[in-house]
């Protein structure tokens, strides 16, 4: 799915955070920042490109970027944005690596009140984001990383099913292609991804479900077009992994 940079977001920052209101299918440019950010998608989907990988944000979702990490990101319907960055005594508190975690009701409302039209004086912002770090510290890391592969076989495969996220070959069938076989292509997928290809591929159709149902596309027809034959199984293969069904998050975006 080509990017598109001519869609500019309507933005309001200031040095502690800021809102971007994104129309469907905005795109930013790889950039990094002194200070980590955390995003949040208060409507919307929001995709974050890093090295590590491709994360997805929906509604429920939280995602850090540590400070010097090169980034970008993308904006799937119509997506209000919010940024929060963290002081290096808070930063130390997340993960050294870009990561996404699950949004409890006190963060989303910490993460609005800090992003909203009502100004907070310096201490009572600071208090809110120690909250807000505290929840997140509680919080899982959640499996919505597609992982971005580096061995060409892997790359290979990965071109093929991003193209066509319904394609249902075995792994055997897409070796050829690739130029090796199903078992040298599934130790590539644990030693490299850390993952089984049935759990990769997984979370690459899921990523593109969410970005289906937050182009108001419903769930039979998300579920055909990521390869699910039976909408209810694709029903249970989201909600493990989002959390919620496709039409609650849908409903709520």
């Amino acid at each position: 799915m080509p990017e598109s940079r001519q869609a500019a977001p309507v933005s309001r920052i200031w040095p502690s955070g800021g809102v971007h209101l994104w129309p469907p299918g905005g795109a930013a440019p790889a950039d990094s920042h002194a200070r980590g950010h955390l995003v949040y998608a208060a409507r919307g989907v929001l995709s974050v490109h890093t090295e590590r990988g491709t994360s997805i944000v929906p509604a429920n979702r939280v995602a850090w970027t540590p400070a010097g990490c090169t980034h970008r990101h993308r904006a799937h319907g119509h997506t209000d944005m919010r940024i929060v960055f963290l002081p290096p005594s808070l930063a130390r508190l997340v993960p050294p690596h870009p990561a996404v975690f699950t949004a409890s009701d006190l963060a989303r409302e910490v993460l609005l009140a800090l992003t909203g039209p009502r100004e907070y004086d310096r201490a009572a912002s600071a208090r809110l984001r120690r909250v807000l770090v505290d929840e997140l510290r509680a919080a899982p890391e959640q499996p919505l990383r597609l992982p971005e592969p580096r061995d060409e076989r892997l790359r290979a495969v990965a071109r093929r099913l991003a193209e066509n996220p319904a394609d249902n070959t075995p792994l055997a069938g897409l070796g050829p292609g690739a130029g090796a076989g199903a078992r040298t292509l599934s130790r590539l997928f644990h030693d490299e991804l850390g993952m089984t290809f049935h759990e990769w591929r997984t979370q690459l159709r899921i990523h593109h479900a969410l970005v289906l149902l937050a182009e108001g596309h419903d769930t039979a027809y998300t579920a055909h077009a990521c390869g699910w034959a039976n909408p209810s199984h694709f029903i249970a293969a989201f909600t493990a992994l989002v959390g919620t069904t496709p039409g609650r998050h849908r409903a709520n975006g």
